[in-house]
């Protein structure tokens, strides 16, 4: 987006509460977001996307500004001056390549390559179920403009450090399978990652290895963030909504990915969890025929 605007001859700033993960600082322009717990400056607009609520965005401030709301997360609280939702689009990227064909953007490479890159990592390599016709027309007009999918794979998935693969090791012998065999629950809290040698961001990608075990259906992830406190991150399978899970502790998502912050003791927060998606393959097993 940032792209499309300065071609427009617009002054475009990215402004992100963290830093890139490592694999992607080696893409075009992402070594000049700007890092930053609030924005601070005179802008026109304010451009969020992906996030539910601007609370969603670690980025304080940006209330001031006209807000334009870009996202296809369900639950979306409609925050924006503007508020484009479209929850058929597979990524963010998908809207986004809407906006610069209307815009009359030339489609340069830098754009396209961020294009493919959003919709290869927000359907977690084309494995979500909301991924339609449209997100490979836009993957072929992608690579059209000169992306070279290899590369960007190689760059996204092959790029780890001995860190990451001992953290994954650490973590992977410590998983649990639930009484059905079809969830796998996964933790980390920060002692395991000093001792892997690796840090939280090198777990990106961890929480779909377990769903390529056949039987598998859904992943629950606890990662600590101080004490009693965990990010849960969940993924699914074919229909089994874990957005629906995610959503009654206060968070949201997709479907098949989806996420929430929850406090209290591990043991306690994994049983309730577990309970709850096992209810969700049950729907989905057995669903509610109308009358």
């Amino acid at each position: 987006m940032a792209y499309a605007l300065t071609a427009l001859g617009k002054e475009a700033t990215v402004v992100n509460a963290d830093m890139a993960a490592a694999p992607l600082l080696s893409f075009p322009g992402v070594a000049g977001i700007r890092v930053a717990p609030e924005a601070v400056g005179d802008f026109d607009a304010a451009i969020v996307m992906e996030c539910g609520d601007l609370a969603r965005t670690g980025v304080r401030g940006l209330d001031r500004y006209f807000v334009i709301n870009i996202d296809h997360h369900p639950g979306n609280t409609g925050y924006g001056q503007i508020n484009w939702f479209d929850s058929t689009a597979a990524a963010c990227g998908e809207m986004v390549f809407e906006l610069v064909r209307a815009l009359g953007v030339p489609f340069s490479l830098e754009i396209a390559t961020h294009i493919y890159l959003a919709i290869l990592t927000d359907t977690g390599s084309f494995h979500y179920s909301s991924i339609s016709p449209r997100t490979f027309d836009i993957s072929k007009q992608c690579v059209e403009a000169g992306v070279d999918p290899v590369a960007v794979a190689r760059n996204v998935y092959d790029s780890n450090n001995m860190g990451r693969l001992k953290l994954f090791g650490a973590v992977l012998s410590a998983m649990q399978i639930d009484q059905t065999a079809r969830i796998a629950i996964v933790y980390l809290d920060h002692e395991m990652a000093r001792e892997a040698g690796g840090t939280y961001e090198d777990t990106e990608g961890l929480i779909n290895l377990p769903l390529t075990v056949k039987e598998i259906q859904a992943v629950v992830f606890f990662k600590q963030v101080e004490r009693d406190e965990y990010r849960v991150s969940m993924r699914s399978k074919g229909e089994i909504d874990i957005g629906a899970v995610a959503k009654e502790f206060g968070g949201g998502g997709h479907k098949n990915a989806s996420g929430c912050t929850v406090s209290g003791a591990i043991d306690t927060l994994q049983k309730t969890f577990v309970e709850r998606i096992v209810r969700a393959i049950e729907r989905q097993e057995s669903p509610v025929s109308s009358s």
